[in-house]
């Protein structure tokens, strides 16, 4: 029996001994579950505030590179409308007048009669034609109804009286802003030569 009595002993310590690692090994996972599930939405909260940041950064609104459609648009518009506007005529000032009328709107206005006002004054004197064309432009903020354009464009200075031409490039930014479903030009900044 002692040889039994030890057996029983050794049975009774050895299932105390894994009923205590048993026990141990679940109290120990449920812990480590606990903590991993703490962290997990730790990150997970880090996360989302990390992207409602990103969503917030004024480059994440910018669809100038995205929004083809959009892009194309603003683009079209603006050619067309400095086409228009930088174009002049001493004969018939007035189709210029009507495009500025039509085209700009806010500081736009100031900042072309800065610009384009002594073109008008000159030009009837000298018998002066002076065409624009865009040769190239490029979106580079498009947000909502708001559009900043680097324009490219190229002008020709006719004389009538004697038919001298000159070309000259020119190089702008232009602010855009969408009313009532049509493109203005709110904002003219021409690059001078220093």
């Amino acid at each position: 029996m002692e040889r039994g009595g030890r057996s029983e002993l050794a049975d009774t310590v050895g299932q105390t001994v894994w009923a205590g690692a048993w026990w141990r090994a679940r109290a120990s996972s449920a812990v480590v579950l606990g903590l991993a599930a703490v962290l997990l939405a730790a990150l997970g909260a880090g996360a989302l505030r990390q992207a409602d940041g990103l969503r917030d950064d004024p480059s994440a609104r910018n669809t100038a590179l995205t929004d083809g459609a959009a892009t194309s648009e603003v683009k079209g518009a603006v050619a067309d409308m400095i086409g228009r506007v930088f174009s002049y005529d001493y004969a018939d000032p007035g189709r210029t007048s009507e495009a500025v009328r039509a085209s700009l709107t806010g500081d736009a206005v100031r900042q072309y009669e800065a610009v384009f006002g002594k073109v008008r004054e000159d030009a009837p004197k000298a018998k002066t034609v002076l065409s624009t064309r865009v040769t190239d432009s490029a979106v580079t903020t498009l947000t909502g109804d708001r559009a900043a354009v680097l324009v490219f464009a190229d002008q020709q200075t006719t004389r009538t009286g004697d038919g001298a031409s000159t070309h000259a490039p020119a190089m702008l930014t232009v602010t855009a802003a969408r009313h009532d479903g049509h493109w203005k030009i709110s904002g003219l900044d021409a690059f001078a030569d220093s």
